[in-house]
């Protein structure tokens, strides 16, 4: 039997490609959204040597927007995400408009003062593009960015399309979910923190839900992935913002996230981000590492001091929120006096009950059933968007 490669949903060109003829698109993209896809011209009788150069399939490895150029898709701007176009910024640093040096396309941040693309930055479009790689966690914030594309073009009359991706984290629901009073910007939709569905399946949730202000929907379209499952295991091709190097990072990203909200370093600053983690304050044992400015942190926390805590990047892969290093790392954290917890955490939580709950030593166990009834209710609603089994 042969192997089934899975598609994305820009690879599913077919699908989308007659949509977007002599329409003016805008497209929400960063370095995530590439195409790697066998294109095959159109055909001719193979015996013809005169033809032999139309019949050459040929690999298209790159850019969604190269792409979308090559097959003389009248693409008007770009709009980025965190972290930018080329994906090259530091976790919350400002992005501003610009020029891709490439195609000479205008880019729009998204990120800073302007999450939500203004009436005047959407002039003249017809057809929005979403193309963005998630990871599966409520805080990972391109959901968000989402959220305000959707908005946007529901008030302005543009349909939208979001081309699907894997989620490599798409068989895990878990977590608490957000209480409404800690919405955020890592944090916009009652969700648990991880989700367990692809963007586009997500998509489709805000819309039905009526999640959009003053419940508000778009004109949506979703390009499905082709041979795809959730449970499968499904590696990036591209590091999907500059501190998720790898699969291992990637994994443990939803669980090491939240010592952002604390006094514990998740290595940035080194070439292991979010596979370790550590602090000044933490007992001095085996492992220990110094964070120094590189790509994606520039002033890194605990820049240049020596930290101390665990080594996680030869772990299994996990399978859940994992909150044991947490509750291990408070335990273990020097002095009363260090504040352990800082008021992020419990953005990143969505609620206060779990910072709570490890400051009066309540069990994970116990924790995780708390969760219990949350879940339950959001696996019900999720059932209703699901695109892949």
């Amino acid at each position: 039997m042969p192997l089934k490669i899975t598609f994305t949903g820009a690879d599913n060109f077919e699908a989308y490609l007659p949509l977007l003829k002599n329409k003016k698109i805008g497209i929400v993209t960063n370095q995530t959204g590439i195409i790697n896809r066998l294109i095959i011209k159109p055909a001719v009788h193979a015996a013809d040597p005169r033809n032999s150069k139309d019949i050459e399939p040929r690999v298209f490895n790159g850019s969604i927007v190269d792409f979308l150029i090559d097959k003389k898709i009248n693409i008007q701007k770009i709009y980025a995400p965190e972290h930018g176009f080329r994906g090259t910024a530091d976790a919350g640093e400002h992005v501003i408009d610009g020029k891709d040096s490439k195609t000479g396309l205008p880019i729009f941040s998204l990120y800073g003062d302007n999450k939500k693309p203004k009436t005047e930055q959407l002039v003249g479009i017809d057809i929005m593009i979403f193309d963005l790689q998630d990871v599966g966690a409520r805080f990972y914030t391109y959901i968000s960015t989402l959220h305000y594309i959707m908005e946007a073009c529901a008030e302005n009359n543009i349909e939208l399309i979001v081309f699907d991706r894997p989620n490599p984290n798409g068989s895990i629901v878990d977590g608490p979910i957000l209480e409404k009073e800690h919405t955020s910007f890592v944090g916009m939709h009652p969700i648990p923190l991880l989700h367990g569905m692809t963007i586009g399946e997500y998509a489709q949730m805000i819309n039905g839900e009526k999640w959009l202000k003053n419940g508000i929907q778009c004109n949506l379209k979703v390009i499905p992935c082709l041979n795809y499952s959730r449970a499968m295991e499904y590696s990036l091709p591209v590091k999907p913002s500059p501190n998720l190097p790898n699969d291992q990072s990637i994994n443990l990203y939803p669980s090491l996230c939240l010592f952002e909200g604390t006094n514990v370093s998740v290595g940035r600053g080194t070439e292991m981000q979010f596979q370790i983690y550590g602090s000044p304050y933490l007992p001095t044992n085996n492992f220990s590492f110094t964070p120094k400015p590189n790509f994606g942190a520039k002033d890194p926390v605990y820049n240049g001091k020596l930290c101390y805590g665990e080594d996680l990047t030869t772990i299994p892969k996990v399978s859940k929120l994992e909150l044991k290093w947490l509750i291990k790392a408070y335990n273990e954290t020097a002095s009363d006096k260090i504040k352990f917890f800082t008021p992020f955490f419990t953005k990143l939580a969505g609620t206060k009950t779990l910072q709570q709950q490890i400051e009066k030593g309540v069990s994970e166990i116990e924790i995780r059933k708390s969760w219990e009834k949350g879940l339950n209710h959001f696996k019900v609603i999720r059932r209703k968007y699901l695109i892949y089994e």
